[in-house]
């Protein structure tokens, strides 16, 4: 499956547009308190254990998608945006959500 964030795909035509299609994951609150816990991963400012759980769920979405493309017809998702969201009274929860245009490229 073909994905972009550009509307189209160099060289190749758009034959069929099926919908928009979505995938989304949501990271709880026990995860919030695991990354704060895990402060002692931090190396030159950044987590390694925060990075590995945000690119499952970024993976998960992005999959999530595919699936719903190919059960349309589609070989490929264009337009494609990706947003990050906090979630829940007491802002526990973290929502990856990306959306884009199923199509058959031609």
């Amino acid at each position: 499956m073909l994905m972009t964030t550009t509307p189209t795909v160099e060289g190749k035509t758009i034959r069929a547009y099926h919908g928009v299609v979505t995938g989304e994951a949501i990271i709880g609150a026990n995860f919030l308190k695991d990354m704060f816990a895990a402060v002692r991963d931090f190396v030159g400012g950044r987590s390694g254990a925060y990075e590995k759980t945000l690119r499952s769920a970024r993976d998960t979405a992005f999959e999530e998608m595919a699936e719903a493309a190919e059960k349309l017809g589609a070989n490929a998702i264009v337009g494609i945006d990706l947003d990050y969201e906090v979630l829940g009274e007491t802002n526990g929860m973290l929502m990856v959500a990306v959306s884009g245009t199923a199509v058959t490229l031609g």
